[in-house]
């Protein structure tokens, strides 16, 4: 039976409510700058795993929607290029990371000329479940809400792992972005038809489009679409942040929880971002791969807010330049939301697959106390959306007691910045806990390789033992041999 439609909202215990500031994007439509006059730059790095490897060299010609990138590997996803052009050269280029990662450069030739075979449509419905995943990896889709985990992957969970629940996040409780708002009404039916494809290989699930009930519009119309879907329902969230992370949407939906160190599959979910499920629908039907981004510029230093569709490499100086320019000098520049997103040294950097937003604050906005000591009020406790307790795992991080920290569960943080949000005494809780994960994680890779070469290094041992003892006789020829002496 259907259940019912813009039902009570749901919620996750923790979180925070902080201003959401969409007022200044949320009611502008989606303008089009599909025509970067800037170099386009595509780094080989835009997804969780291994690097892509370049397939073009300085002075190749290419069409848009040709792959540049090759994915190396099963976590991997190739890249194509959103233009054609000519490869100006293939160097390494600054990231949103913060570092320099191998990337193409294409100068726009405005041509727009396209691979052949690029809008070649699927028919899903006679379709098996390997061949649709074959079209989204194809395609170079990854999680576009900023994480970049390779779709295909997410799709395709081990066998013990039973899916019974797929869901849309249209949440985005970010404040200032308004980018998947603006899609979910501007683009309702490709959402729904991608979340068809989606439950067309997962026959014995329900699907569910969750979105905070701070975006009406997007309700009803989602609501209006999905009448009559019996595997299809619209749930109603509380506008609450993180509202939008995995596990508190899971949490929120099925009243499950992802155990420690696990992930959606284990809960039985599969989660994707709205605009991932749009490129699966722009994938399978139109038969485009990932080659487009819609990117909302926001902040008290960039003269107007807009929510662009832009081409994937097209330059963020541009878009900044597009949107009025700034104003004044931009205290803080920020690459996603400015609870989880990363801190920028310059604008010269390209659009990515998961880039949502681009936010340009000026002092006011950028302001932070004095970190001061603790006072052991318990807020950041009752915040924290995964229930760890962020003040001890503070003191373990800058105490470096590792130790301490994994078996206070630190790992299991999502670094969403709640704690810190309502810490009174402005301790940098998130951000220790960024790089204490870090450092566990880099320890632990150490250690697998290691254990991996002593593995290797007695395996070969072992081989060439074996090479060296004689082979034993064979029967005949003791037989055979003639006795000692005669």
């Amino acid at each position: 039976m259907k259940q019912p439609l813009l039902n009570a909202p749901r919620t996750f215990k923790g979180g925070i409510h902080p201003p959401d500031f969409k007022s200044f994007t949320e009611g502008n439509s989606i303008q089009m700058y599909m025509d970067p006059k800037m170099d386009l730059v595509f780094p080989m790095v835009q997804h969780i795993g291994a690097p892509c490897k370049p397939t073009v060299k300085k002075g190749d010609l290419v069409l848009r929607g040709q792959v540049i990138g090759e994915a190396q590997g099963y976590v991997s996803v190739p890249i194509h290029s959103s233009v054609s052009g000519k490869v100006k050269d293939v160097k390494p280029m600054l990231h949103t990371n913060g570092s320099k990662v191998l990337s193409v450069i294409i100068e726009n030739d405005h041509q727009y000329n396209e691979v052949e075979g690029m809008h070649k449509a699927h028919d899903y419905k006679n379709m098996t479940k390997a061949e649709i995943l074959d079209v989204i990896k194809n395609a170079g889709i990854v999680g576009m809400g900023g994480a970049g985990f390779p779709a295909h992957v997410k799709l395709n969970p081990p066998p013990d792992k039973k899916i019974d629940t797929i869901i849309v996040n249209g949440a985005e409780c970010e404040p200032f972005l308004s980018s998947d708002f603006r899609l979910l009404i501007e683009e309702p039916k490709k959402v729904v038809e991608g979340l068809r494809i989606i439950l067309h290989m997962f026959p014995e699930a329900e699907g569910f489009i969750a979105i905070e009930d701070n975006k009406p519009t997007a309700l009803s119309l989602m609501s209006l679409l999905t009448t009559g879907e019996e595997r299809i329902h619209v749930a109603t969230l509380k506008t609450k942040y993180p509202q939008g992370g995995e596990k508190q949407l899971i949490e929120a939906i099925t009243g499950r929880e992802v155990p420690s160190g696990g992930l959606p599959a284990d809960a039985g979910c599969i989660v994707h971002n709205a605009d991932t499920v749009v490129a699966i629908y722009r994938a399978m039907i139109e038969g485009r791969p990932l080659m487009r981004r819609i990117v909302t510029i926001a902040g008290g230093a960039v003269a107007k807010a807009c929510t662009f569709k832009v081409r994937i490499g097209t330059n963020v100086q541009e878009l900044v330049e597009a949107a009025g320019g700034v104003v004044g000098t931009p205290s803080k520049i920020i690459c996603g939301g400015p609870m989880m997103g990363m801190a920028q040294v310059s604008l010269d950097i390209p659009v990515l697959k998961g880039t949502s937003g681009i936010l340009l604050f000026n002092e006011e906005q950028d302001f932070m106390g004095d970190e001061t000591a603790c006072i052991r009020c318990g807020k950041c406790v009752g915040a924290c959306p995964i229930h760890l307790m962020p003040l001890m795992l503070n003191r373990f991080a800058l105490d470096r007691d590792w130790a301490s920290f994994e078996k206070y569960h630190g790992m299991d943080c999502i670094e969403c910045g709640s704690c810190a949000y309502v810490c009174p005494a402005k301790r940098h809780l998130t951000q220790t806990f960024k790089a204490g994960k870090k450092i566990i994680a880099d320890e632990r890779r150490k250690k697998a390789a290691a254990a991996k070469a002593a593995a290797d290094a007695k395996a070969a041992a072992e081989a060439k033992a074996a090479e060296a003892v004689p082979a034993p006789a064979k029967a005949e020829d003791k037989a055979g041999a003639a006795p000692a002496g005669k």
